[in-house]
């Protein structure tokens, strides 16, 4: 069910959701949280569409504010969307023009679901500090895409910059599986040392600076760092080994192969993660990530200090 509230009020929606929910039996309980959208013209329904189907993982009411223009008259329009269209949450969509176009809080402090916590996701452009927002200031978890804006590397930097506990980045979560088979494979290795590593992905993929900073700052070996135009995502990572090379390639978005010296090559599911995926994954937990704020603070700026020193 989808119900249009044009020039509106907060007060006027939080009171639409209740009459709805006693007429039709849409319920609130056992929504974990509200997520809180923030995202530019044109791109809600990409979001709403993830956030639905992390939803079912985790029922929360989604609050999506969609850039509206600040010279337009004031006024709010709004959209609440349930059942069927909502996938386990309750959606709002909120356009807020002219004086109403950068209220962020006051626009949804009314709609919060009382002592849940609270997650902002920037899907598209990154705030110049996510925690000095009026919404992030609020949120225990902040959520940004450094894929989705023009400068990748330029976007981890000002994240790095800006860094408070509690902030994260899908460029990081779209990781955890390779971390996950990096991990165990190191974990299997002989004492024959790790010297140098080398990680390839798409010029445009800010996971692969990430995985190279995470490897780089727990290993702190020579790091060559290859990024090809063509492409999309990370291809190949290999560990340096005076007894051979370990090596860890994914040619296409689904599969990869793991060779390691006297060992049989071994295929490894290693799909690239969807957006809902990514996002699931960081709504199941509401505390700091501190090995992605060390990686972003320390591992990144170490790594790109490295490069330039040796392109000098």
């Amino acid at each position: 069910m989808i119900v249009d509230l044009p020039n509106t009020t907060t007060s006027k929606v939080s009171k639409k959701i209740i009459s709805m929910r006693e007429l039709g039996g849409v319920v609130t309980l056992g929504r974990v949280l509200t997520l809180v959208v923030i995202t530019k013209g044109g791109f809600e329904e990409e979001a709403i569409e993830a956030a639905n189907l992390a939803s079912r993982e985790h029922p929360c009411r989604i609050i999506v504010l969609a850039e509206a223009s600040v010279h337009d008259a004031t006024r709010l329009d709004a959209q609440i969307r349930v059942g069927g269209d909502a996938g386990a949450s309750e959606v709002i969509v909120l356009r807020g023009a002219g004086e109403l176009a950068s209220q962020s809080e006051s626009l949804v402090s009314a709609l919060l679901l009382p002592d849940a916590p609270i997650v902002a996701w920037w899907p598209h452009g990154i705030p110049d500090a996510a925690s000095a927002t009026s919404i992030g200031r609020i949120a225990h978890r902040r959520i940004t895409d450094s894929a989705n804006e023009p400068n990748p590397r330029a976007a981890l930097e000002h994240i790095g910059a800006t860094y408070a506990g509690g902030d994260t980045d899908l460029a990081w979560t779209r990781l955890t599986n390779w971390r996950i088979q990096l991990a165990a494979v190191m974990d299997q290795l002989d004492e024959d040392p790790i010297t140098g590593l080398l990680v390839e992905g798409a010029s445009d993929s800010p996971s692969t600076l990430l995985l190279a900073a995470w490897l780089f700052r727990a290993l702190q070996v020579p790091i060559q760092v290859v990024q090809d135009p063509a492409g999309t995502g990370i291809r190949r990572v290999i560990m340096r080994r005076a007894g051979g090379d370990v090596e860890l390639v994914r040619p296409g978005s689904i599969e990869a192969t793991l060779t390691q010296p006297g060992q049989p090559v071994q295929r490894i599911a290693l799909p690239r993660r969807s957006l809902q995926d990514c996002l699931a994954e960081e709504l199941r937990r509401l505390d700091p990530d501190e090995v992605f704020g060390e990686v972003i603070t320390e591992g990144l700026k170490a790594l790109l200090a490295e490069q330039e020193a040796a392109a000098a």
